[in-house]
């Protein structure tokens, strides 16, 4: 499988298991400390192949992601849950199953980032994905479902609002997780 787009991984490590899943480009930040000449050779990717931020689902991976995201708005985000991230102790992407990595990729490929959703937590509560008792189970196995990773309430709707995730979408999958 080929992504046309820059990937944006954290480590050396996380460059070896994509590049072993899919045919791409793919760039590590060295952590958090990345500086300047990062953001502007990103800023020249995003208008010229897109990027796609794929960073581990962790603390330090979302932060990471809120930082590249609020410096390079229109780059597109790819998710793994914990659970497939996770060997022992160590949460990161080198940890994942080439499966993973391709399906996570691309959804994020074939996300368009000019799609923005109009998701409230008012929705939310309605679809019973917040507030109510299962609700953090649900949302879970929703975003594993949809490929937006597990997150909060607050998490959730950003990402279901930037990743261009329409209703039907959401609703069939609520349909297949039924009620609890």
């Amino acid at each position: 499988m080929r992504i046309n787009e820059l990937i944006v991984v954290e480590g050396k490590d996380d460059i070896s298991a994509v590049k072993n899943a899919v045919e791409g480009e793919v760039i590590a930040t060295g952590g958090y400390g990345f500086g300047i000449d990062l953001i502007k050779l990103l800023q020249r990717a995003v208008t010229r192949t897109g990027v796609i931020i794929f960073v581990d689902p962790d603390s330090a991976g979302n932060h990471i992601r809120r930082r590249l995201n609020s410096q390079i708005p229109a780059c597109k985000n790819a998710y793994l849950t914990q659970q497939e991230a996770k060997k022992g102790c160590n949460i990161g992407i080198e940890n994942a199953s080439s499966e993973a990595i391709r399906r996570a990729l691309q959804i994020a490929a074939s996300n368009c980032a000019a799609i923005q959703s109009d998701f409230t937590l008012q929705d939310l509560i309605n679809y019973g994905l917040a507030g109510t008792h299962g609700a953090e189970y649900r949302r879970k196995s929703a975003g594993k479902m949809l490929g937006i990773g597990e997150t909060n309430t607050k998490q959730f709707l950003n990402r279901l609002n930037q990743q261009g995730i329409v209703r039907r979408d959401l609703e069939c999958v609520l349909e297949v997780l039924g009620e609890d």
